[in-house]
């Protein structure tokens, strides 16, 4: 008790050299009276005694001392923590970075930048500030109708002078502040400030969910809404949700066409700079993903992910229409379009809409003609995958599966059960215009263009359209001039092959009409 109360009527020496003198006398009043009640309690012999005392006497006297203590250095209180900034003296400490201050109250704010603390509302919008200053500059915006600063440059107006300084470095270059480390300029401090963390590593900004530090507040605040779900985020062409900027605008180049990254080495244009990456791996042959059970490489993780499960027959992902059973989530999202019927990727050209994104790829090759799979072999291209592989057979000589009723033989399983529908004169598809069957969907499709007057397939040279893909083809040949039907008795190129047939009959003799 005794080492409290010394420590209530102790006042700064130092400090009490600076204050006025009527403050002198007071402060003098104060200790007076102080050390009589100091000189009751040291008399004292013992606790007891002391304890005594106390109720009688000294407490209602140490409770007077402590009100005129408090009311003094409650009058004084801006002129002693003025003080400290000519003394220089920071007491107040931050527990948890460290840094000293000068007042509690400063102490006091500073610590918001830890808790996250935005005690101060905006009653208009509802936006908080961890600041009272910030606050009102905020409100500002919702107040002031005129903006008073404008720019000479390009005549955009400011609230604030600061803001006019700052953006008017946009326009002469400005870049006052650089790092020592590599030399690189900014036009703002705290841009500097934020630059020094590549360097430093340092990253003050933690998620208090799951720990994880960042060096920007905005990334910070990106990562949070992983936790809450939130998607702030949306397409204003097709609704979707994003919660994160930059995965709205990766998505509006579905929609836009756009492709900015340009591959330097055979001029592929892709939408998002990790693909472009991704693509180079391509050209260099860096397949960086081996895996640990059999070796083999990958180019993509995501293709190793696919592939163990091949080691492990793993299908976790169910489908709640069927029940049937996949690997990976994107396989079952796939196959939920099968039963949705959802189409969410649209051609540009034609507007064509397809269920799956490598369909509309395949698609859109139609339109530019593009034929990007070489067969090494005879250097023959095509536009898709499949019919290059299916192509490479003819040189490999790989067993074809025959037809049991007439012995033609197919390369695929599925080309025969096509086939094997001419036997049976099985005709599913019928056209609801006239009536008429067809034995496969896709000979139904060409055939309703009849009606339609559809014609998808247009020449780039010419612009010429057609309802078939082979009658464009064809037609192709007219620009080349490619000749690829050739005579067995003379040896002469014809571009169509009823062009061919229609000259072999100068050679059998045959005439082809008859008068009747």
């Amino acid at each position: 008790m005794m080492e409290n109360y010394q420590t209530l009527c102790s006042l700064d020496d130092k400090t009490y050299g600076n204050y006025p003198e009527e403050r002198q006398n007071e402060r003098n009043s104060i200790m007076t009276h102080a050390n009589n009640v100091l000189e009751s309690l040291q008399s004292a012999e013992d606790g007891r005694s002391v304890d005594s005392h106390m109720s009688t006497d000294i407490k209602p006297q140490i409770d007077e001392i402590t009100s005129s203590y408090s009311e003094f250095r409650e009058c004084f209180g801006q002129t002693y923590h003025h003080l400290d900034t000519h003394s220089g003296e920071k007491p107040f400490l931050c527990f948890q970075c460290g840094k000293y201050f000068t007042s509690s109250s400063s102490l006091h704010m500073h610590q918001r930048a830890h808790t996250r603390e935005k005690p101060f509302t905006c009653p208009e919008c509802g936006k908080c500030y961890s600041f009272k200053s910030a606050l009102v500059r905020h409100q500002k915006n919702h107040t002031v109708k005129e903006k008073p600063f404008p720019c000479l440059h390009c005549g955009k107006r400011f609230i604030f002078r600061s803001e006019l300084v700052r953006h008017q470095k946009t326009h002469t270059g400005e870049n006052p502040f650089s790092c020592f480390e590599c030399g690189k300029c900014f036009s703002r401090n705290i841009t500097l400030v934020t630059h020094m963390r590549t360097h430093t590593g340092e990253k003050p900004f933690s998620c208090l969910e799951c720990g994880k530090y960042f060096s920007i507040r905005s990334n910070l605040e990106a990562h949070k809404r992983t936790h809450t779900g939130e998607k702030r985020f949306s397409c204003s062409e097709c609704g979707k949700c994003f919660s994160l900027k930059s995965r709205l605008f990766k998505h509006q180049r579905t929609h836009t066409g756009e492709k900015p990254f340009l591959c330097s080495e055979c001029g592929k244009c892709f939408s998002d700079s990790s693909n472009l990456q991704t693509h180079k791996r391509t050209h260099t042959g860096e397949k960086p993903f081996p895996c640990l059970l059999c070796g083999k490489c990958f180019i993509f993780r995501s293709e190793l992910v696919r592939h163990q499960k091949s080691h492990t027959r793993e299908k976790p992902f169910s489908c709640s229409e069927c029940g049937k059973w996949f690997s990976s989530s994107l396989k079952l999202e796939t196959h939920i379009r099968t039963h949705t019927g959802e189409k969410p990727f649209s051609c540009l050209e034609c507007g064509k809409y397809f269920s799956l994104k490598s369909r509309l790829f395949r698609h859109q090759r139609t339109h530019t003609g593009e034929k990007p799979f070489l067969c090494s072999e005879c250097g023959k291209c095509f536009s898709d995958s499949s019919n290059l592989q299916t192509h490479k057979r003819t040189h490999t000589g790989e067993k074809l599966i025959p037809c049991l009723h007439c012995g033609k033989c197919f390369i695929f399983r599925s080309a025969l059960a096509r086939h094997q529908k001419t036997h049976t004169d099985e005709k599913p598809y019928s056209c609801f215009e006239c009536g008429k069957c067809f034995s496969r969907n896709i000979t139904l499709v060409t055939h309703m263009r009849t009606h339609t007057g559809e014609k998808p397939f247009s020449c780039l040279e010419c612009g010429k359209c057609f309802s078939i893909r082979s009658n464009l083809e064809t037609h192709k040949r007219t620009h080349t001039g490619e000749k690829r039907f050739s005579c067995s008795e003379c040896g002469k190129y014809f571009i169509y092959k009823s062009h061919l047939f229609r000259h072999q009959k100068t050679h059998t003799g045959e005439k082809q009409f008859s008068c009747s």
